[in-house]
């Protein structure tokens, strides 16, 4: 069994009152979707690898919407990059693009 995994007793046994099922909550499912000019968003650079890796958020929206971001900037940075909740990764130091990439979709930033 892996760390971090939750052990789910319950194939069949009637464990009493105390016991309970354990409820998987989603991050997504809890998280508040926000309006781009309500996030206030950071940057951070990471080393991966040797390579430096650009980091922003964390972003508040749907899965869908944050992927079609993510997709316009990449085509207009030339570069690589995901979307992990609620982070969106990209290759190289690229963060003064970036921002000014954000600012003009309404996203503000803390400074």
């Amino acid at each position: 069994m892996s760390r971090g995994k939750k052990l789910d007793l319950f194939i069949g046994n009637d464990l009493g009152r105390d016991w309970s099922e354990v409820q998987d909550v989603s991050e997504e499912a809890t998280m508040k979707l926000l309006e781009p000019d309500q996030h206030m968003l950071i940057f951070k650079r990471e080393k991966r690898r040797g390579k430096t890796v650009t980091l922003v958020g964390p972003f508040s929206l749907e899965k869908s919407v944050a992927a079609d971001i993510l997709k316009r900037l990449k085509k207009k940075l030339g570069s690589g990059g995901s979307y992990k909740a609620p982070w969106m990764e990209f290759q190289g130091d690229c963060s003064d693009t970036v921002r000014s990439l954000l600012k003009a979709e309404n996203f503000r930033f803390k400074h």
